[in-house]
């Protein structure tokens, strides 16, 4: 290619959101707070969580020397507004979520090449680009006799290969050759998560370009809505989606899963792996589920896309669209038609009352924290109580207390004994309601139980989980002994 051109092509890919992110002010922040927290971790994060995160990556960078005069929620709007972030809604979770652009990948991963050592040339590497070549000199073999003369020297390889194995003369590859090639495997298959953000924008550009035509097509059975109707599935049906049903039918083959599975098995058990980084371990041991999870979610997209475009389609929506997109046209082909008679400082006669209301995104409000509030130093253990029956007349007209419950417990009680105290009640029944229960067990005993000079210590866990205790009268609930029946 000519310089040129290439200079020009270098001109428009430095609009690109992942070239400017590389040359962004505050490149290394952003590239280490978005891979530390939307590409190491989780894949998605709710607003609330990731911004408290970063509120509290910037206090500690701050406190390094670092100038970022911005809170956590104005630097993710500029990060989504220059594309390095993605925003959606997800039922589940209630508010927004944000997720890593595929240019935010493209340009961690390219900062993070930069600093890993790597060999330009490995054996494993060469090993990789030689057996792909002869595959596919021999899969695009045309004449049934050499494709026959190539299998069958394949079957002498393998037949060499297993005479060896059998007189003990096969050996295995050495640990600097294994370290090489699992090295070159984790490359491969770290670079799928690009792919899989690129299948997935490819979705997203496909769909957009979908509505566009149905929406400019002015006849009234297209060729996309005859599809559409017709039930037909054109984002599946297209060559990404073709290629991706490809890849996510051989990655959730079950026979394919159990040998991947099978080999990473064998893979960690051997020597080599343990000269491997617990990074890299790591990511073999949690390769399948990663590119599971991956691959799932590119698959939901494709699902949820077709479905929403399915909808736009059955719900007559796009003639509302065709509707506004004519109205746009006539207006721009008016404007056209005055523009050389009217100034655009020209008195029209005419007022237009803009609104005054701020549209602002709810992850940009920051809720109340009320530990920043607290009163510093703990707070002192208070002494015993004493409850008199006056306050107890106070207490209940303040409170819902269930007496029913309460009643209960004193009849399983005297079913029992002949009378028990309410010291001894809260023992075998703990207090449910806290200080409720004692409160209420007063107003029962107050009123059928028998009185006494003496007072009794009770004890009770409040609806806090603290442990409290009180002094109280001593009051007995007795078994009436006319009727037999145990009766507070």
């Amino acid at each position: 290619m000519k310089a040129p051109r290439l200079v020009l092509t270098y001109q428009r890919l430095r609009a690109a959101s992942a070239w400017r992110l590389l040359t962004y002010d505050n490149a290394p922040v952003a590239l280490g707070l978005l891979q530390a927290h939307l590409l190491e971790g989780e894949r998605h994060l709710p607003a609330s969580i990731l911004v408290e995160r970063l509120e509290q990556d910037l206090a500690a960078l701050r406190l390094q020397g670092l100038d970022l005069p911005q809170t956590a929620q104005a630097y993710l709007a500029q990060w989504l507004n220059h594309g390095y972030l993605e925003r959606s809604y997800s039922d589940q979770a209630g508010e927004e979520e944000y997720a890593l652009s595929t240019a935010a990948v493209q340009a961690i991963r390219f900062v993070q090449g930069l600093g890993e050592e790597r060999a330009v040339a490995t054996e494993s590497r060469l090993s990789v680009v030689l057996q792909q070549l002869q595959q596919l000199a021999e899969q695009t073999e045309p004449d049934p006799r050499r494709r026959i003369e190539a299998l069958q020297r394949e079957r002498d390889r393998i037949d060499r290969q297993i005479r060896a194995a059998r007189e003990g003369r096969l050996r295995p590859l050495s640990d600097e050759q294994a370290v090489e090639r699992a090295r070159e495997i984790i490359a491969l298959a770290d670079e799928l998560g690009a792919d899989f953000h690129r299948v997935r924008d490819r979705f997203q550009t496909l769909n957009r370009e979908l509505r566009e035509r149905i929406v400019d097509n002015d006849e009234q059975r297209g060729e996309v809505l005859a599809a559409l109707f017709d039930g037909i599935d054109l984002i599946a049906e297209s060559e990404a989606g073709r290629s991706f049903k490809a890849f996510w039918r051989l990655l959730t083959d079950p026979e394919q899963s159990t040998r991947v599975d099978e080999a990473l098995e064998q893979i960690m058990g051997r020597g080599f792996s343990r000269q491997l980084a617990g990074r890299e371990r790591r990511f073999l041991l949690g390769l399948l589920r990663e590119l599971l999870e991956r691959g799932g979610e590119v698959h939901e997209a494709s699902q949820r896309l077709a479905r929403g475009l399915r909808q736009f389609v059955q719900s007559q929506q796009f003639r509302e669209q065709r509707r506004i997109n004519r109205l746009l046209k006539a207006a721009q082909r008016r404007a056209l038609a005055i523009k050389d008679d009217i100034k655009p400082q020209a008195e029209l006669g005419r007022s237009l009352h803009l609104t005054s209301a701020t549209i602002r995104s709810l992850s940009q409000f920051r809720l109340h924290d009320p530990s920043l509030d607290a009163v510093e130093g703990g707070l002192a253990t208070a002494g015993e109580a004493h409850i008199s029956l006056a306050g107890i007349r106070e207490l209940l007209a303040h409170s819902e207390i269930d007496f029913r419950a309460l009643r209960t417990h004193v009849r399983q009680a005297l079913d029992e004994v002949e009378q028990i105290s309410i010291g001894e009640l809260l023992d075998r029944f703990p207090a449910e309601q806290g200080l409720g229960s004692v409160v209420g067990y007063l107003a029962l005993a107050v009123r059928d139980g028998v009185r006494t000079d003496q007072r009794e210590r009770v004890a009770w866990r409040g609806l806090d989980g603290t442990p409290r205790s009180a002094w109280i009268p001593k009051l007995f609930f007795v078994r009436r002994a006319t009727d037999g029946t145990a009766r507070p």
